[in-house]
């Protein structure tokens, strides 16, 4: 299997074969204010699964929680992030599941940050979601 995210405007794309190692959802306050939502998606994907990447970024690179560093890339044109390199996990891409606009992608099965997650976001139907923080 391949799956393409792209940006808003589709000047950045990430092509990606296989399934993913990690599907997770974090809701720490920096995935909150980046998003402009209550919490953020990812996939990770080996880099050697990552067909390519097309198109200019612009990087951000911020200090997480855990004191490694995260460095994000979106496009410089519509401001949609598309993909993030963690240095704690340097052999895999993550990717915005939402940059994938596929409604089939799997669900979460990793929930990061949880004692920041919003009350009324209920994971019920994630009976199987592993909870961290």
């Amino acid at each position: 299997m391949e799956r393409e995210a792209s940006c808003a405007c589709g000047k950045l794309r990430i092509a990606c074969r296989g399934e993913p190692i990690r599907i997770s959802i974090c809701h720490c306050l920096a995935c909150q204010k980046r998003t402009g939502s209550v919490f953020g998606m990812q996939a990770r994907f080996l880099k050697g699964n990552v067909r390519h990447i097309a198109g200019d970024s612009t990087r951000f690179t911020r200090e997480g929680d855990s004191g490694g560093t995260v460095s994000f890339h979106f496009c410089p044109h519509c401001g949609s992030t598309v993909y993030w390199e963690l240095s704690g996990v340097p052999e895999a891409y993550a990717v915005a599941v939402g940059a994938f606009a596929d409604p089939t992608f799997p669900a979460p099965r990793v929930s990061v940050y949880e004692s920041r997650r919003h009350d009324w976001v209920d994971l019920a139907d994630l009976p199987d979601i592993e909870r961290l923080g």
